[in-house]
Formats: C-alpha cells, structure tokens, sequence
C-alpha cells in the first residue's frame, strides 16, 4: 500500500497525521526516462533475459567478445593441443570471455568453480571419416541439457552448399526456437566443406541465411571484402581462428576482422596450439577488446611469452 507521507488527519479513514516535518518526494517530472541503447547489433528489440545472456557475452566495454573453442573433438577426436582438455582449457579460461564446448568436454573437464560463461555445441555432425561432413547431423543436447549446463548461449553448425543444407538449417531453426522459449540465444556457425571457395560471395549468402533463420549471433571466417559481410549480416559476426597459422598472421587476421566490422573472435587452434597459449589468448584480448594493432599485440605476445 501507499506510504502515508504527508497524509492529514481523516484523509485516509484510518490513519492520523505522521509525526515530524512532511516528507517531500520528487518525481523528476522533467527528466525523460532513461532508455540506453543496447551494445549488441541486432539485440534492440530482444527481452531482458536474452540481453542479459548476450551482455555476459559481449563486453559491454567494447562490444566484442574473446571466445575459446575446444569443441574440436566432437568429430576431430583428440585434436592436437587439446589432447588433455582438464591440462588445457582451466588455465586459458582466466584470459578468454567465453569457453565454447560440448557438453561433455565442459562437463567431464572444466571445473564448475570456472565463473567463465558457456556457449554449448548442441549438435552432431559426421565425423571426419566421411567424405560429407554434412550428412546426418541432429541435436545433441536440448534445451533443458543446455540449462542444466548453465548455457548462455547456444551453437548450432549449418552447412549452406553441401547436400545437408537443408537439415542443418532444420536443426538451427529447431535450436533457435527452444532458445527463444527460455531466453537463450543461438549461434549459428557457417561451416565450409573442402570443396567450397571461401569467398565474399558465398559468406555474403551464408551469413545473412543463419541471422535470417534466427541466430543471434553467426560465426564465420574472415575473407576478401569482410567489411561488405558483416555490414550485410544483422547480428554481430564473431570470426573463427580456422587452421593454425603462425602468431603474427593470427593477430593480424584478428586485428581486420575486427577493423571491418567483427564483434570477436571465436579461435582455437591459434591459441591453444600457440607456442605459449596464455600469452596468445591475452594478445588476442589486446586487439579485440583494447584496439591495439596487430603488430602492438604481437609485440606483447613476444614480450609476455615465457622462453
């Protein structure tokens, strides 16, 4: 009910004049509600909980975000660097924003005393045997896994041009949806098969296909014309680290992908099969978080690397 504030003798039927000098209140009549904009592009419109997620995700400093992918092993197995997920990923999480994983690596490996937030794989692909990657994939983990995991987001892998286009964009579409019904936002990742150019025209397609069907967030890989690829793309594109390339090349492959428009990374390889991952992972932070050059990053990486 109402304070009784400055209510008089009989006002209220009940209750008899406060005792002590009325209280005068401000309603700020004057002041215009405060509405600030959302950092995240594409996220305006979202409710609070998804906000919530997709803040945890992207600093709101920056707007970027340093993703740690080991989920390698759901078709690689035992990746080089990642043969020992409980020696690899706990000691890089202090210097990433975001671990990437499955449900099983995470869980079976990663301490839960780790405070870093969690974007889970929740589906399965063919495993690097097969010729066709795409063949077969379904969903491995759903929405109440995800939440049992404590999942801030979620990762579904999309194979536009190969013969599973289709269920694949099935499977994001199923993923999005049971985010949406719980808050939980949805990265699409575009995947590239052998055969396919990794070129302007096909991330162009790609990258606007999963932000259209529904993802949150598209993970993809730099390319010629970037800059036209994430202006295209509604909601914020995070780079993958793809194959391992030698530290200065990984930095400034970072450093334009951020310059043209990325809100991240998501890299792998080119941190934990670096010559001294800790140092690679805060190089990486320097460049997307701080706007520090590629050459600025790798001269820290030289300097923090232990010899």
């Amino acid at each position: 009910m109402p304070d009784a504030d400055g209510i008089t003798p009989g006002q209220d039927g009940t209750k008899p004049a406060p005792s002590g000098p009325a209280q005068t209140k401000d309603y700020h009549l004057g002041v215009a509600p405060q509405d600030a904009g959302f950092p995240v592009k594409g996220a305006a419109h979202l409710e609070w909980g998804m906000k919530n997620r997709l803040a945890r995700m992207f600093r709101p400093d920056s707007g970027n975000t340093v993703m740690l992918a080991f989920d390698h092993g759901y078709i690689m197995g035992p990746t080089t660097g990642l043969e020992r997920l409980d020696l690899v990923i706990p000691p890089l999480a202090p210097y990433v924003d975001v671990l990437m994983g499955t449900r099983g690596g995470l869980r079976g490996c990663v301490p839960p005393t780790v405070q870093n937030p969690v974007c889970l794989r929740v589906g399965y692909d063919a495993s690097v045997l097969f010729d066709d990657m795409s063949d077969g994939g379904g969903l491995a983990c759903d929405i109440a896994g995800a939440l049992r995991m404590n999942a801030i987001c979620l990762a579904a892998q999309t194979f536009i041009g190969a013969p599973g286009e289709k269920n694949s964009l099935g499977l994001l579409a199923q993923v999005v949806d049971a985010g949406a019904k719980y808050g939980v936002p949805t990265m699409g990742v575009v995947a590239v098969g052998k055969q396919m150019a990794r070129t302007e025209q096909f991330f162009l397609l790609a990258t606007r296909i999963l932000a259209e069907n529904g993802a949150n967030v598209v993970k993809s890989y730099y390319c010629d014309g970037f800059e036209h690829v994430t202006a295209a793309c509604p909601v914020p594109i995070v780079i993958a680290g793809g194959k391992k390339l030698p530290e200065a090349e990984a930095l400034t492959m970072a450093y334009r992908a951020i310059a043209e428009g990325a809100h991240g990374v998501d890299m792998g390889r080119n941190i934990f099969q670096a010559a001294d991952p800790p140092a690679m992972a805060q190089a990486v932070s320097r460049v997307v978080h701080l706007g520090e050059s590629d050459s600025q990053a790798y001269e820290y990486y030289l300097d923090t690397k232990q010899r």
